[in-house]
């Protein structure tokens, strides 16, 4: 069963970067979901998918995969590129084509 290794976007709740430092192994689904027939609850057979091990690195996270035969694949983190901008630049006097005061 192949696992996933990232590090976690923050949630649209936070507006900090709490809990997005670390790196994530979680095992993929093996075995498809069911609806149970009584009540409409999703439900599934697959233990693993329950599991989430967090480490500090990308490599400590590698280095457990590797050493337990899990297949793995990376998905690399991305950044948000963030322009520095100041509150005064709302209020510029060259500003062209958008609206002003």
């Amino acid at each position: 069963m192949p696992a996933r290794i990232y590090r976690p976007a923050k949630t649209a709740m936070q507006s900090g970067k709490a809990k997005t430092h670390d790196w994530r192994l979680d095992f993929e689904q093996e075995v498809p979901r069911s609806i149970e027939p009584l009540m409409g609850y999703t439900s599934s057979a697959d233990m693993r998918q329950q599991l989430r091990l967090s480490f500090p690195t990308k490599e400590a996270a590698i280095d457990y995969a590797k050493a337990n035969g899990i297949p793995y694949t990376v998905a690399e983190a991305h950044d948000p590129k963030r322009r520095k901008i100041a509150y005064a630049d709302n209020f510029r006097f060259d500003r062209v084509g958008q609206w002003t005061h």
